[in-house]
């Protein structure tokens, strides 16, 4: 499958959100790469990338050892899908995350996600990731 221009352009828009913004939990990066009317419909954070810069700001407190591990990227479009693992404390097996990211003029204008913990054993050994 071959994309477009504008297509490798959101994927490295989106790999520049986890490098800069996700992976460090840094709320100061927010207006670089989130539109201010950001739609957020993740029910753990307010829209409006001001909501996200008090979600970041609470995350980095809660949980300072936190880790996202990008597993990959799809995109569609002005759509880009993240499968990552994101653990919470250093140990813990951490949770399965989808998030998708809707772009328009080199920023993040609205995102989805879902989640659900990695478990201890499962009913194959094909993994989570």
């Amino acid at each position: 499958m071959s994309y477009t221009d504008q297509e490798h352009a959101n994927l490295r828009l989106v790999t520049d959100i986890y490098e800069q913004v996700l992976k460090p939990v840094d709320p100061t990066m927010v207006d670089r790469f989130f539109d201010p009317g950001y739609i957020q419909h993740s029910p753990m954070a307010e829209t409006g990338a001001e909501g996200l810069k008090r979600f970041l700001a609470h995350a980095r407190f809660a949980a300072p050892l936190a880790t996202h591990e990008v597993k990959r990227l799809f995109v569609d479009g002005d759509h880009v899908i993240a499968q990552v693992h994101v653990v919470l404390s250093p140990g813990e097996p951490g949770n399965a995350v989808i998030d998708i990211f809707r772009l328009q003029d080199g920023r993040a204008v609205e995102h989805w996600d879902v989640g659900q913990a990695v478990p201890a054993a499962m009913q194959h050994n094909n993994g989570m990731f």
